[in-house]
C-alpha cells in the first residue's frame, strides 16, 4: 500500500492535519508526525473511523535519529513525503538572541535537509516518489522584523530547488508550495479571535491542500517545481 509521511502536524484545522486527511482519503497509508502525542492520536483515530489508515509518530524535525526512525516506519512503500514543519519566528534583528535565530534555521532549513535526505534515500532504489515542502511569503522576499524566518525559509527553498534538480533524473519529483499569506485555520483564529470577520483575506486550507495534491499527481513529463497560493486580495 502506498505510504505518505507528513511531518509538522498540529491542530485539526491546520495544514498538516488536513494534508493527512486528504491523502488518507485518496487511499494512502499516512504516517502522521508531530510533537504532540495527543493531537496526532486524535487525528489517526479520525482517519481510521473514516476508513483510512494512519500511524501516529512523535518526532522532532531537528533530530536525525527521529527522522530516520520515521522513514523506517514507512518502509519500501513510501511514495509521498511532505515537510510542513516550522512556525513563524518574528523579532527585530538587533534584539534577537543568537539561539533564537539558530533555532528558526534548525527547524525550517536543517530539519528540511534531514527530512529530504532520508526521503530521497528511500525513494532512490525504486526511482520513484514525490517529496514536497511548505514554503511561505518569506521564501521569496525579506520583510522587516522577520529576519530569522525570512532567512530560514529562503534557505529551505534554495535547498529544495537543489534537491529537485539533483534527483529529477532519478525519478524523484521534488516540489515547493509557497503559502503567500495567513491561513484560515486554528492557529490564527486562536491568536486573533477577530480574524473570522476578515476570513476573505485568509487563504483557504483546502486550496493549499489542492496545490499539494496537484504536484503529487503530476506525470514525469509535466512536473512543476513550485506552486504559489494566495487570496485575490494579497498584494504581491
Amino acid at each position: 500500500m502506498k505510504t505518505a509521511i507528513v511531518i509538522g502536524v498540529g491542530p485539526e484545522r491546520g495544514l498538516g492535519a488536513q494534508l493527512c486527511k486528504r491523502f488518507a482519503g485518496d487511499g494512502l497509508r499516512v504516517i502522521i508526525a508531530g510533537r504532540t502525542q495527543a493531537a496526532i492520536d486524535v487525528l489517526a483515530q479520525e482517519i481510521a473511523a473514516n476508513g483510512g489508515q494512519a500511524v501516529p509518530v512523535v518526532a522532532d524535525a531537528t533530530s536525525e535519529s527521529d527522522i530516520q526512525t520515521l522513514f523506517d516506519a514507512a518502509g519500501a512503500d513510501l511514495d509521498l513525503a511532505i515537510y510542513n514543519a516550522g512556525n513563524n519566528t518574528p523579532g527585530k534583528i538587533v534584539d534577537m538572541d543568537a539561539a533564537y535565530f539558530e533555532q528558526s534555521w534548525r527547524v525550517i532549513c536543517f530539519g528540511g535537509f534531514l527530512f529530504g535526505r532520508e526521503a530521497i534515500r528511500r525513494m532512490l532504489p525504486k526511482k520513484a516518489g514525490t517529496l514536497l515542502f511548505t514554503g511561505a511569503s518569506a521564501s521569496l522576499r525579506g520583510r522587516p522584523n522577520y529576519g530569522a524566518f525570512n532567512s530560514a525559509k529562503a534557505g529551505l527553498r534554495t535547498l529544495v530547488q537543489a534537491m529537485a534538480k539533483e534527483y529529477a533524473e532519478e525519478g524523484i519529483h521534488v516540489g515547493h508550495v509557497i503559502v503567500d499569506g495567513a491561513i484560515a485555520g486554528d492557529k490564527i483564529f486562536q491568536r486573533f479571535p477577530n480574524a473570522a470577520s476578515r476570513e476573505e483575506s485568509l487563504i483557504s486550507i483546502e486550496a493549499i491542500v489542492n496545490a499539494f495534491a496537484f504536484l503529487y499527481r503530476q506525470p514525469p513529463r509535466g512536473w512543476s517545481f513550485e506552486v504559489d497560493v494566495r487570496t485575490s486580495r494579497e498584494k504581491w
